[in-house]
């Protein structure tokens, strides 16, 4: 069984622990982090993502984008780099940077499409899946750890919080910036 603890050296991260008193805000409108959502899964996903990172940064130079194509290709291959992008919601150069390094590291190879000549289709190539097949291990361990934390109940619970709030920041997504705005105080006419 692979162990995700055998990668080298573990990052030293400082979480803050929850009897650091929590500051509350002054202002109506400030923002309290501690508390703030999207700024908690941030700070949960980079936690997440450096640690499973030492699995394989190392070991095989790839960089946490990098590990995510792979990753996402070896599910889903024939997709073109847009694709992988939409549906990571990684940043669209980031992937395509991911891209041109694995296909010249030979990771990853690059097909035109049989169906549309004008888009370039992408799958794991034999030495990519050698990689995916030593680092899924390692990161499914860590994911194990670090469920572990929560029974049953709490984990079949957060898979459908997860499900909801992806679904609903989708929706979300789609309307226009300025109808997620707060509304504004009307000013006193003198």
């Amino acid at each position: 069984m692979s162990d995700w603890r055998a990668a080298p050296e573990s990052l030293h991260l400082q979480v803050i622990p929850p009897s650091v008193p929590r500051v509350k805000p002054r202002k109506p409108h400030t923002i309290d982090l501690d508390r703030f959502l999207p700024y908690r899964l941030s700070v949960l996903t980079n936690l997440v993502s450096s640690t499973i990172a030492e699995a394989y940064q190392r070991r095989f130079g790839l960089s946490i984008p990098e590990w995510r194509v792979l990753a996402v290709l070896a599910r889903h291959p024939g997709l073109s780099a847009a694709e992988v992008a939409e549906l990571t919601r990684m940043d669209a150069v980031a992937v395509s940077r991911a891209v041109a390094r694995l296909v010249a590291a030979g990771r990853l190879r690059r097909a035109v499409s049989r169906e549309d000549r004008r888009r370039s289709v992408l799958s794991v190539s034999a030495a990519g899946a050698a990689v995916y097949r030593e680092v899924a291990p390692l990161v499914l361990a860590y994911e194990r750890d670090l469920l572990a934390v929560l029974d049953t109940a709490a984990r079949a619970a957060l898979d459908r919080t997860l499900d909801a709030l992806t679904t609903r920041a989708a929706a979300l997504s789609a309307t226009p910036p300025i109808a997620h705005t707060p509304p504004t105080r009307a000013r006193k006419t003198r």
